[in-house]
């Protein structure tokens, strides 16, 4: 496939999912916070929205995966690209309540933040910048030997 290619179904790609992002709501941290506030101005449409992935993500790894009776491969690359490591690690557990945590405090994640840098707030830039310095501080840390499997693998 030619680079072009490549580039323009990335580009069509993304822009679906900022669009989507945006409609949706996601990308409003007012509307996020809402959400997650159960006791107070609670706003329960985010559910649709988590739902609506969550059932097209599973019908699409029904049909687009692989299976036994059917290889398949996706139509642009030549394999799919999904996570190999299913452990329940510290790693897991800790990146998982660190997002939540961020998510609750800030109200954005970088799905509905990135696509939100085009409002031109500065909240949304702010959180961009300490996405990326965690990002960055995650990698550091992952680097240094105490961080370290046993035998020589990161853990």
């Amino acid at each position: 496939m030619s680079t072009l290619v490549r580039l323009v179904t990335t580009y069509l790609i993304g822009l679906l999912f900022g669009i989507g992002i945006m409609l949706s709501g996601m990308a409003n941290p007012a509307k996020v916070l809402n959400f997650f506030d159960i006791a107070g101005t609670w706003d329960p449409s985010l559910i649709f929205v988590m739902g609506g992935a969550l059932i097209t993500t599973l019908i699409g790894y029904r049909f687009v995966l692989p299976r036994a009776d059917r290889p398949a491969v996706p139509l642009f690359d030549t394999r799919f690209h999904l996570p190999v490591n299913r452990a329940i690690d510290i790693k897991l557990v800790g990146g998982s309540a660190v997002f939540g945590i961020g998510w609750g405090l800030a109200g954005f994640c970088p799905g509905g933040a990135l696509p939100a840098l085009g409002t031109g707030v500065p909240a949304v830039y702010i959180f961009t910048v300490a996405l990326i310095a965690g990002l960055l501080v995650a990698r550091f840390v992952a680097q240094r030997p105490f961080m370290r499997h046993p035998r020589g693998r990161t853990a």
